[in-house]
């Protein structure tokens, strides 16, 4: 699917003034699709067809990501960032939901999970899907790139931020070769109304992960519901050293491996995911 194609098939939510990019199709259970970073939902365009046929699928960009608002005040959060997915949740009227997270999603799904454990969610998440993503700061690696962003100079190296160093970067954690069509898609979209501008406030999220760990975590481990975490053994952020954590501490909830795959495993093997996808949602729930 082209990236002309996803965008007018897609409509806007008003969140706080500002305005969010968002999908809904198919029909069935309800499916939210939490996006990582510094991509957007487009990342799901090549599983969506296949889960359409099973599933309400519903996508949001989040404030600062593709086709959404940029602004450059908004005070960026994983907090902002589930109250963006509640808002799009309470819009459609749904009362059960499933979620199928990556990356930066992962950590948003945490938090609704959080929520939900508080008793402070407005509806109800039945099962959770995690892709590559950083559930447990102790055993993710960030890229230097990534890390230097958080730092001093990131506002600089935002600015200098090229088509040449995100294809190279996506190259070095996906394993397997990535059109470069597609590419400069996803660039388009992180780049759009000034986009690398507020990169080093929106990759703030790594910092959080280490400041609210028992919180998230806890999510996890007292979540009370299904979870399933499907990985691309490959990558060198979130690969081997999550699925090997994640069987320390949850050794009752499944783990799909992902041989030959990295960081972007809706992106590198879309029927794999999706075969995972409709095996764990089949098995967990009636």
């Amino acid at each position: 699917m082209q990236l002309s194609q996803w965008q007018e098939a897609g409509s806007h939510l008003a969140f706080e003034g500002h305005r969010i990019f968002c999908r809904s199709e198919g029909h069935g259970p309800a499916l939210l699709l939490i996006h990582g970073f510094p991509t957007s939902s487009f990342d799901w365009a090549s599983v969506w067809p296949a889960l359409a046929q099973r599933y309400r699928l519903l996508a949001i960009d989040m404030l600062g990501f593709g086709l959404s608002d940029k602004p450059l005040d908004f005070a960026y959060s994983v907090a902002a960032s589930a109250d963006q997915w509640q808002a799009m949740v309470l819009t459609q009227g749904l009362h059960e939901v499933r979620i199928l997270a990556h990356d930066y999603g992962d950590t948003v799904a945490q938090e609704l999970l959080a929520r939900q454990r508080d008793g402070r969610l407005p509806f109800r998440i039945k099962a959770v899907i995690f892709l590559n993503g950083g559930l447990f700061p102790e055993a993710t690696f960030p890229l230097l790139l990534q890390k230097m962003l958080l730092g001093p100079l990131g506002p600089a190296l935002a600015r200098l931020a090229s088509y040449r160093s995100f294809s190279g970067s996506l190259r070095q954690i996906c394993a397997k070769p990535l059109e470069e069509n597609e590419l400069r898609e996803h660039w388009a979209l992180i780049t759009r109304v000034g986009g690398k501008r507020i990169m080093p406030k929106t990759i703030r999220y790594i910092r959080e992960r280490r400041e609210h760990r028992e919180r998230w975590v806890a999510a996890l481990l007292h979540a009370g519901i299904p979870l399933c975490l499907v990985d691309g053994i490959e990558d060198p952020i979130s690969g081997r050293s999550i699925v090997k954590r994640w069987r320390e501490l949850l050794p009752d909830s499944r783990v799909v491996e992902l041989a030959g795959v990295g960081h972007y495993p809706q992106i590198e093997d879309p029927d794999a995911v999706f075969k995972a996808v409709q095996g764990f949602f089949d098995s967990v729930i009636s």
